[in-house]
């Protein structure tokens, strides 16, 4: 069930209140991956500091999240944190190899393997937790806080596949042949990640994003016999801390009404699909979160505001729209333009033609 508890969307930002469904007195912006290799200051750390240092040492986690919502301009900081942190405290060590992206070493391939993993090492990602408070008494209640985690079909997938993939053959493999381990491993990580939002939250977090990025590799009938119960009981379970859920995944046009029956607040979308459509698909029953495709912030400022006002067009006015990009700002991207494209969400004004009758 969708969180909507009125008290906290009286007192949240404009993120929370738009996570809610509720008015707001303009769209609220903010972007993935905004603290990223396209902006200098963050590679004035990067210089110094790997990615996982970055995120075990909080002042420097604050340091590049403050910085980057700052220099955007954006509703709300996202803390800087990586996805894979939990597998550690589950007894899973990991990697970052150039060129590669993570690489765990001895990756699960059977019952035994999951059996091992451990559940109750969580609060050894207090790391996290801390940034978040080194964020949240900076702004304040000025901007919204966001903190997030993997769903658990993601991290699944890096665990057995032992990093990225374009087919995902082990963990399918693993997911049909053997079922029971399977599921053992998404209930562990559930209660992993439960445990891990709940630190967040504590620390200051008032959504929590969970990214189900490569949730798009699955067919409908999988997904729903193999990954909507533990996602919705991820849902659940942060949503019982009180807070707004945005679950998020890429190429997942086709999955989004089994996205929907996890409960998730919002549901983010990525650009293959246009807005429009996609919020009628799921019946208005959530709020949507996107849905720039993230190369057009290469394009000249003209084109940008043009697709920026359009996706502003489809949503019409209605309430629950949080514009974001359809997936993570890349390297070498023009960070002139990601300033631009606040800019442009703040400038739309809609006409009457464009806002929903209901919600005018």
């Amino acid at each position: 069930m969708s969180l909507t508890n009125p008290e906290i969307s009286l007192r949240g930002t404009r993120l929370v209140r738009a996570c809610l469904r509720q008015p707001v007195d303009r769209t609220p912006v903010w972007f993935l991956r905004q603290a990223g290799r396209y902006m200098p200051e963050y590679m004035a750390v990067r210089r110094h500091h790997s990615l996982l240092d970055i995120c075990k040492r909080p002042e420097l986690a604050a340091e590049v999240t403050i910085t980057a919502a700052e220099k955007l301009d954006v509703d709300a900081a996202i803390i800087f944190a990586d996805l894979l942190l939990p597998l550690e405290c589950m007894g899973l060590d990991f990697e970052f190899q150039a060129g590669e992206g993570p690489v765990i070493h001895k990756p699960l391939r059977t019952l035994a393997d999951i059996e091992s993993l451990q559940t109750t090492r969580a609060g050894e990602l207090s790391y996290v937790a801390e940034a978040i408070q080194r964020v949240a008494a900076h702004f304040g209640e000025r901007i919204g806080l966001i903190g997030f985690c993997g769903a658990p079909f993601t991290l699944a997938s890096y665990m057995i596949e032992g990093g990225g993939s374009r087919h995902y053959i082990e963990t399918k493999k693993l997911m049909y042949r053997q079922p029971d381990a399977w599921r053992k491993l998404l209930d562990k990580l559930v209660l992993v990640l439960r445990d891990f939002a709940a630190q967040q939250v504590a620390a200051g977090a008032e959504v929590i994003q969970i990214f189900d990025s490569w949730a798009g590799a699955l067919a409908v009938p999988d997904y729903r016999d193999f990954v909507l119960s533990a996602t919705r009981n991820l849902v659940r379970e942060v949503q019982a801390l009180g807070v707004p859920v945005i679950y998020f995944g890429v190429d997942t046009a086709s999955l989004l009404p089994a996205m929907r029956e996890t409960g998730a607040d919002v549901l983010g979308l990525d650009w293959r699909t246009p807005l429009d459509r996609a919020w009628r698909t799921l019946d208005y029953a959530c709020a949507v979160q996107g849905n720039l495709d993230p190369i057009t912030l290469f394009a000249d400022q003209e084109l940008l505001r043009t697709r920026v006002h359009q996706i502003l067009a489809q949503a019409a006015g209605r309430p629950g729209h949080i514009f974001n990009l359809g997936h993570g700002i890349v390297p070498n991207t023009p960070v002139e333009n990601v300033q631009a494209v606040v800019r442009f969400v703040r400038e739309y004004a809609p006409s009457a033609s464009h806002q929903d009758p209901r919600h005018a």
